[in-house]
């Protein structure tokens, strides 16, 4: 069994774990998880991520309005979110960001809304955890113009947007699609990403890796995705895994877990 497993990113204030959410929690540390971030994507959700570190010693946060949420951002908040985010555990502003295919809020507004919240995760010092999906040059931009520390999550960009993040001083998360049999571009994105920038995750309960695609996921499933980003690495998986650890804690600044 490996260890030192630390889900970047996952969702366990979703509805499909309601059946089963306490007892599926308890037993990640059993399968050599070690560190859970949960992200947010409107007000409702930073709440329930906030009860989920208060539950499990384990799991921190992120607060922030995801873009398919923007178009019903008020400007109170922005308020809302900087208390929220002086709260223990809460170690990023997310997820935050673009996305062009959906387009469920209008673009100008996501922009609007990502800006504003790039700019609280800078007067605050904390990092933020970036969704780009079908947004890579208006993403770069911003990320250019702001230049905040933090993730590109479930990066689904090129090689050379890769290395580009990472100039910026950036982390570059991967999560289950590096497994599936079209993966040609995410695996060489990861290719590109020095292992000192890398990181795991899930989306968790979405991404499910091969061989498990379809089911809902969840942080254990991460080994599937080690092993492929080891093979790309030429790495044991359990070498991943204690790298992309340390990693996570740098990126959220989280000392001991």
């Amino acid at each position: 069994m490996y260890q030192n497993i630390f889900d970047t990113h996952a969702h366990y204030d979703d509805g499909r774990f309601d059946a089963d959410r306490d007892q599926l929690i308890t037993s990640l540390p059993q399968k050599g998880v070690v560190a859970v971030v949960n992200a947010a994507s409107d007000l409702a959700t930073c709440h329930s991520g906030l009860a989920l570190t208060e539950k499990y010693p384990f799991f921190y946060c992120a607060v922030g309005v995801h873009p398919h949420e923007a178009q019903g951002f008020q400007p109170g908040d922005l308020e809302t979110l900087a208390g929220l985010a002086g709260r223990p555990r809460v170690v990023a502003i997310g997820e935050i960001g673009l996305d062009y295919h959906y387009d469920f809020s209008p673009r100008e507004v996501q922009k609007q809304v990502f800006e504003a919240q790039l700019r609280l995760a800078r007067d605050l010092g904390l990092p933020v955890i970036i969704h780009d999906r079908e947004a890579h040059e208006d993403t770069l931009r911003l990320l250019h113009r702001y230049r905040p520390q933090g993730i590109l999550h479930c990066f689904s960009g090129s090689a050379e947007m890769a290395k580009e993040i990472v100039e910026l001083g950036m982390y570059v998360a991967f999560g289950g699609a590096v497994t599936f049999k079209n993966a040609r571009r995410p695996l060489e994105a990861a290719a590109a990403v020095p292992l000192d920038r890398l990181l795991v995750e899930t989306d968790c309960p979405y991404m499910a890796p091969e061989p498990l695609r379809g089911r809902r996921c969840d942080s254990s499933m991460i080994e599937f995705t080690a092993n492929q980003l080891a093979r790309v690495k030429g790495l044991d998986p359990q070498e991943l895994l204690d790298r992309t650890c340390e990693n996570a804690k740098a990126v959220y600044r989280i000392e001991k877990i």
